[in-house]
């Protein structure tokens, strides 16, 4: 290696420091999905454990939301059950909350959990109902209430079971499952369940992983990258189409999280390599943040 790449080397941790002094100590909340999470070359995933790793040994405080439909699509086929969604939604019903539970708790947390062991990180699988309190979520469809079955909101975090892991030097990893007032639990939008968290624990940051470079001006063309995002520019790109469809739930759920507390929310492309690292630790970033303004 000659003097000049290692001169590059350590302008580039040069650039990180200011970001990891000002954030040591702060709680990230991370939403872990997108197509990444299924494809079976493991690189992306290791690569996005190395990251979490590298922020817990920071000092950040990084807690982990989960996704994992396609899973539960799988595992209901092989159940024999027909996935059906409206507007978006999983229609869940007693057997389908079943393999819900059972795949996100037991299958894809697990595997989180690993990748994250290998990067040399402390998780903590919670599964989502023991942290988690909901309402049943009924849809509103122009006025036509739709019961989707076991799909709830959440309604309550409990904060302090999530701190007592993250003092106890872990990173918690949650399911997207919660507990409703029933006592059964509900499959919840793992977006939502990441903005909830966030808001709860008054993140600092709250990141969105998915296979999308972020909000796209044009979205045939990756290079209408929206880099930062005002909530009161929100509105407008909805009228235009360009928050639209998987994009709508994330961003209402960003909105909300900024609005109770929550300072910054990114939307970064787990695809691409240390994602999150370039996101958060150099002065350009990579995706698109979502201000208050």
């Amino acid at each position: 290696m000659n003097v000049a790449e290692v001169t590059a080397k350590a302008e580039v941790l040069l650039e990180a420091l200011p970001y990891i002094q000002d954030f040591r100590g702060s709680t990230f909340v991370v939403k872990y999905g997108g197509s990444f999470m299924d494809d079976p070359d493991p690189t992306m995933r290791t690569r996005v454990a190395a990251d979490i790793a590298f922020f817990a040994a920071c000092g950040i405080n990084v807690v982990v939301v989960h996704g994992g439909g396609k899973a539960i699509t799988r595992a209901m086929e092989a159940s024999g059950l027909k996935a059906n969604f409206v507007n978006g939604l999983r229609v869940t019903d007693e057997a389908t909350v079943a393999v819900v539970k059972k795949t996100l708790d037991e299958i894809v947390n697990r595997d989180v959990c690993e990748a994250m062991s290998s990067a040399n990180a402390k998780p903590k699988g919670l599964p989502g109902d023991t942290v988690l309190v909901c309402e049943k979520l009924v849809l509103d469809d122009e006025g036509n209430a739709i019961d989707l079955g076991y799909v709830g909101d959440v309604t309550e975090v409990k904060v302090k079971l999530i701190k007592k892991e993250i003092a106890d030097g872990f990173v918690p990893v949650i399911s997207p499952v919660a507990e409703g007032y029933d006592g059964k639990p509900y499959n919840v939008n793992a977006d939502l369940v990441a903005g909830r968290v966030a808001s709860a624990l008054r993140a600092r940051r709250l990141v969105y992983m998915s296979d999308v470079p972020g909000l796209l001006a044009n979205p045939a063309d990756a290079a209408s990258l929206i880099s930062t995002l005002k909530i009161s520019q929100v509105e407008e790109l909805k009228k235009k189409g360009v928050i639209d469809k998987g994009m709508r739930p994330k961003v209402a759920s960003a909105v909300r999280a900024l609005e109770e507390g929550v300072q910054r929310v990114h939307f970064i492309d787990g695809r691409l390599s240390h994602s999150l690292l370039l996101e958060i630790f150099t002065d350009k970033g990579i995706g698109t943040e979502i201000v208050q303004g």
